[in-house]
């Protein structure tokens, strides 16, 4: 004979724990990639004209390669 358990209180208080840090970890995610496309931003307007030339970029492809904001 099979048995069920039907008493679910010992999972209840986990499940919200376990939805906030799903949301927690997708907001940090959001948060290293912001920062990621930043910091790739700033570093390619730091290079002259001629700089970005050479690795085959010009300023209006920063945005592109970087992200979009």
């Amino acid at each position: 004979m099979a048995s069920f358990e039907t008493n679910s209180t010992r999972f209840a208080a986990a499940r919200p724990a376990g939805v906030f840090a799903y949301f927690l970890s997708g907001v940090i995610a959001q948060l290293v990639a912001w920062n990621d496309a930043r910091a790739t931003r700033k570093a390619l307007n730091r290079l002259s004209d001629h700089e970005l030339s050479d690795i085959g970029l010009c300023r209006g492809d920063i945005e592109d390669v970087a992200g979009h904001r």
